[in-house]
Formats: C-alpha cells, sequence, structure tokens
C-alpha cells in the first residue's frame, strides 16, 4: 500500500466517523504475505544436510532447533521451554515443550532429540559433529525430557542448539534410512511455524502458515513467498515497485543501499548478525602446489587490497579482518599483525620460491573457484584476480551454481575460492570445524576442506574448547590466531557487516541473533 493511499484511508476513517482503526501501532495483527528474495536459490531446504546461507534463510521457518539466542547471544526457549546446567558443567536437561507436532501430525517428542543428535546429525552435519564429540551419553527419561552428559566441561554448548547448528529432524521419516536419498528430503517436515507448500524452481518458494504451530496465536503470517530474481538490479526494481517487502544484505548492491534508504517508509538495519559474525576468506587448498608453500600464500594476502574491497565492493558495509576470529568475539586478539596491501612484497616472496614469470608474465597458474552468491562476490572475485594478475599469478576461474560450488568444494577440486566462516557464538563451534585435522571429511562444504593438518593448531583448539577459565580460553585462542596468521594458512577478507532493507510496516522483523534466518513466528504486517 502507498503512503498517499494510506493517508486517503485514514482520512476516510476519520471523515465517517463510524469506522475504527482496526489495530494500534504495536499491536500485533494477523494475515498477509511477507514478499522477500531468495538469491541465490537453495540447493535444498533439508537444513540437516545442508547449512549454507540460502538455505538456512528459507529452512530456518520450517525447522527449529531446541534453543534462540537474544542480541546478546543469550539462550530463549525454542522446542526447549527450559533448562538447566549441572554445577560441574557436564549434564545438561533440557525440558521440551508440549503438544509440538510434526508438520505432518506426529507428535515431536524427546525420542526425536535423542535420534537427530546421536544419529542424524553426528553423520551428516561437519559442524554439530564436532559438538558431539564432547558429549558421552543422551538420556531420554520421559517423551519430554533429554539429558545430554559431556565428557568433561564444554563451554560453548549451551550455544550449540540453533536452528542450522542442531535442527530437530523427525525420527518417524528418517531412522533406518539413507539420509542423504531419502524421498523427504523434497518436502521438508519440520515443526516450525511455516510449512512448505510449494516450490518452483528458479521462480518462487512459497511456505504457508502452520495452523498446528504449538505457539498459540503465532505465526501472524499467512505466508512468506520467497522470490527467485535472477539480477541485482531487478531485485532493486522489485523493491521500488512494493513486489518485495524485505531485501537482506547482498540481495542488491550496497551502492543501491543508500539510494533506497531515501525512500518513504523504508527502514535499514544491520542488526541480526550477531551469532554469525560472518567473515570472509580466502581459502586455499593447502594440499596443492604451490599453496602448499606458506610464501606463496603469504603473496597473494599481500597483493589483494582489501581496504579497496570495503569501501569500494561493500560500500564501507564491513571492515577488513585481521583473522579467523571476528572482531566481535570476545575472543579476537587485536594484536595480530597487519598484513599489509604490498604488491612489492608479494614479488619478493614469489621470487624467494623461484617462480619466474613466463613470456606473459605469469608465475604460477592456480584454479579459482568462484563464489557464486551475488554480484558482490562475483565482482570482488574478478577483482582478486585483476590483483593476483598484477604480481604473475593467473587464476583459471570455474563458474558453478551455489549446489555446483559446494560440490566441488566438499570433494576438496580446488585450489582456492572466496568463502564464508560464520563464527556461531563461539570459535568452539563456528572456527574450530574449519581448521582441525579431524573433520577433514570429503563430501561437506562444512568441513576442514583446505587440508589443514597441523597438531598445533589441533591441540590449541581442543585445549581452548574444554577451558572453563575465561582468560585461559583467550590466551589459547588468541596463540591460535597468531598461528595461522603468521603462517598464512588463509588470506582473510572482511567482516561483513549485511544491511537488511525493509518496509517500515513489517514490524519485528529482526528479534534475534540470526536475524533473517529465524523463524519469523512473530513478524507482523501493520496495514
Amino acid at each position: 500500500m502507498s503512503l498517499v493511499t494510506r493517508l486517503q484511508q485514514l482520512a476516510l476513517v476519520a471523515a465517517i466517523g463510524s469506522m475504527s482503526i482496526p489495530a494500534f501501532a504495536d499491536e500485533p495483527v494477523r494475515g498477509g504475505t511477507l514478499r522477500m528474495i531468495a538469491q541465490p536459490e537453495p540447493p535444498t531446504l533439508m537444513l540437516g544436510l545442508n547449512q549454507q546461507g540460502p538455505t538456512q534463510f528459507v529452512a530456518g521457518k520450517i525447522y527449529e532447533g531446541l534453543l534462540r539466542y537474544d542480541q546478546e547471544l543469550q539462550p530463549m526457549p525454542g522446542l526447549a521451554r527450559d533448562w538447566s546446567v549441572s554445577d560441574d558443567g557436564l549434564e545438561y536437561t533440557f525440558h521440551l515443550q508440549e503438544g509440538v507436532l510434526w508438520h505432518d501430525g506426529e507428535p515431536f517428542t524427546s525420542a526425536d532429540v535423542v535420534f537427530t543428535m546421536e544419529e542424524f546429525l553426528s553423520e551428516v552435519h561437519p559442524r554439530a559433529r564436532g559438538v558431539l564429540a564432547h558429549v558421552e551419553e543422551i538420556e531420554a527419561p520421559d517423551e519430554h525430557t533429554v539429558i545430554f552428559r559431556l565428557k568433561a566441561p564444554f563451554a560453548a554448548f549451551i550455544q550449540s542448539f540453533e536452528v542450522s547448528s542442531a535442527p530437530m529432524i523427525p525420527a518417524h521419516l528418517y531412522q533406518g534410512t539413507d539420509f542423504r536419498d531419502n524421498p523427504a528430503n523434497e518436502t521438508p517436515i519440520g515443526t516450525g511455524p511455516f510449512k512448505l507448500e510449494r516450490w518452483e524452481q528458479g521462480s518462487y518458494i512459497r511456505l504457508t502458515r502452520n495452523e498446528d504451530y504449538w505457539k498459540e496465536g503465532k505465526p501472524y503470517l499467512d505466508g512468506i513467498l520467497f522470490n527467485i530474481v535472477p539480477d541485482a538490479a531487478s531485485r532493486a526494481v522489485a523493491f521500488e515497485t512494493g513486489r518485495v517487502d524485505v531485501l537482506r544484505g547482498g540481495d542488491i548492491e550496497y551502492f543501491d543501499v543508500a539510494r533506497l534508504e531515501q525512500m518513504p517508509d523504508v527502514e535499514v538495519t544491520t542488526e541480526g548478525w550477531e551469532f554469525l559474525s560472518p567473515t570472509i576468506w580466502m581459502q586455499f587448498n593447502l594440499r596443492n602446489e604451490p599453496l602448499d608453500d606458506p610464501r606463496f600464500r603469504q603473496a597473494i594476502w599481500h597483493a589483494v587490497n582489501r581496504d579497496f574491497i570495503v569501501d569500494s565492493i561493500w560500500s564501507g558495509y564491513g571492515k577488513v579482518a585481521k583473522g579467523p576470529v571476528n572482531s566481535a568475539s570476545p575472543f579476537f586478539d587485536d594484536s595480530l599483525p597487519d598484513v599489509e596491501y604490498d604488491p612489492e612484497r608479494a614479488i619478493e616472496l614469489l621470487d624467494e620460491m623461484g617462480l619466474e614469470p613466463n613470456r606473459r608474465g605469469v608465475r604460477a597458474t592456480i584454479r579459482f573457484l568462484a563464489l557464486p552468491y551475488t554480484e558482490t562476490y562475483i565482482r570482488m572475485g574478478e577483482y582478486i584476480r585483476q590483483q593476483l594478475q598484477q604480481v604473475g599469478i593467473e587464476l583459471d576461474v570455474t563458474q558453478t551454481d551455489v549446489g555446483g560450488w559446494a560440490q566441488t568444494l566438499g570433494q576438496w577440486d580446488y585450489d582456492m575460492t572466496i568463502n564464508l566462516l560464520f563464527q556461531y557464538g563461539d570459535p568452539a563451534l563456528g572456527i574450530q570445524r574449519a581448521y582441525v585435522s579431524s573433520n577433514l571429511v570429503k563430501g561437506s562444504p562444512s568441513a576442514n576442506v583446505s587440508g589443514l593438518d597441523d597438531p598445533a593448531i589441533d591441540e590449541l583448539l581442543t585445549r581452548a574448547a574444554t577451558e572453563s577459565d575465561p582468560e585461559e580460553r583467550f590466551r589459547l585462542y588468541s596463540e591460535f590466531q597468531h598461528e595461522i596468521v603468521d603462517n598464512a594458512y588463509f588470506g582473510y577478507l572482511i567482516e561483513a557487516h549485511f544491511p537488511t532493507v525493509y518496509r517500515n510496516n513489517v514490524r519485528n522483523l529482526v528479534n534475534s541473533a540470526i536475524g533473517l534466518n529465524d523463524n519469523m513466528a512473530e513478524v507482523w504486517i501493520e496495514r
């Protein structure tokens, strides 16, 4: 509804005096479809099998975890109504919500939780697998109680139940099956406030209200429509013309954000990323020459102007990253050395390696797997290609879709790519999985796909994960950060500050630390 039309309606109400406005601005009203954009299109909506950003965004309304988290990263009730932790930090007891149904009408019980954690996620979810390695046993004394007993204290355990970290999976559909080939993957069944109504590949994904949702009176929305719009310019036009209500970070070119913010009744926020705190990095396959030489990796890092990436490609929506831990984390070590943009130093390092330029000025050629998320990532990849070309490193670029990128990365069939690393509230949850040798698992893009196999790194991360003293945890994570940066195992680019652009009649849009990835049960549209 345009602003003019709304003013005309309000004037009419005042004139006839016999009508009343149905709700005050702070009173949620039921109804309406929230229109958003899913770009790129998710490869699947089975969140237990795939935790890429597009899947999290859409499937986070279908599936649920035991807990949610506020913007200070404190746990809030989810499928667990309350919980307790023993004094020794070894026992976590969760009391489940009662009356919860799966979308197919079957009851959700503690047996689903035990199956999800012990069987499903431990097999297919690399991040959850790392968490579950700390668990001695899981017990379900009754249908609405689950007890986790740990082998040793694990400070990050209470933050490991967010929906993409541990989505609850229906045991009655998956137990005893091949999880990856189960036909139920095509029609995801969760407990969330919305159900999949229709997925028209390449066009839209439509979710509809779960009328049997366990939170009384919710969700407020009738449904959510995710439009598949292939280019940023068209997505910006869709918002301007009222076809969509919300744009998340990356949907449009960042230079368009400031322009759209000037439109009437439009708001912009960067909140809702506190739990994920994304860091964008250049990920190297350390198994392959010449990337197995730290001098080559250092040369790449020195050859890329990261300030230009922040200021010109991301229009200031981010900051230069110093290392593997996001600066928003309490474990970030600000004493890390700055890796300066220094092409001359990059050439010196390549000379030290004996990589002489050929007649075309090329010293080495490596395979670059382009990240196909949005135009911004594609432009950033092209910029990095041009920057490396200046020092004699040629990128042989492979372009693919999101599914192809994930498959290629998971099979280790690349030399270098751009990737996002979500922090997930604690380094033991979001960071460790990409660095420890125990997660050198082929087939998953979320595992240690780089081939990093450093006993010193393994020991530091293992000790930090189980350490209960905060100061000692900081010291261990500090040492880890210095080891990674000193060896240039990866090239860190920026910490992204993703902006959400939305119409201000969309209320309560961001109400947790995962923002638009959350279930949206409490989002409503003022009319």
